[in-house]
C-alpha cells in the first residue's frame, strides 16, 4: 500500500463523517425537527401513511431525524467512516488504473 492509498482512505473516512450532517440538513432533517416542504417531510408523510398515522420508532425517518438532532453515535460514526474509506480506496484504485501514476 502506497502513501497515496493511505491518504485516500483517511481523507475519504473523514469526508464521509463530515458530510453526514450536511446531507441530512440538505434533505430537511434538522436539529429543530423536519423542515416543511423538504424531502424529509415527504419521507415522513409516506412513513406515517404506511404505518397507519405515525412514524415507527427505529424506522429510517426516525433514525435520520434522531441523527440530525443528536449527532451520530460512536458506532454510526465508525460505520460511516468505514464505508467512506472503502469507497475512497476503491475510487483511487479505479482512477489510478485509468490515469496511471495516481
Amino acid at each position: 500500500m502506497r502513501k497515496g492509498d493511505i491518504a485516500a482512505i483517511a481523507a475519504s473516512a473523514v469526508g464521509a463523517v463530515a458530510m453526514v450532517p450536511l446531507a441530512l440538513g440538505a434533505a430537511g432533517f434538522t436539529a429543530g425537527g423536519i423542515a416543511a416542504g423538504s424531502t424529509a417531510a415527504s419521507m415522513m408523510s409516506s412513513a406515517a401513511i404506511a404505518n397507519g398515522g405515525g412514524v415507527a420508532a427505529g424506522s429510517l425517518v426516525a433514525v435520520l431525524q434522531s441523527t440530525a438532532a443528536a449527532g451520530m453515535s460512536g458506532a454510526m460514526t465508525t460505520a460511516v467512516a468505514g464505508v467512506g474509506s472503502v469507497a475512497g480506496f476503491a475510487t483511487k484504485k479505479v482512477l489510478g488504473s485509468i490515469f496511471r501514476g495516481w
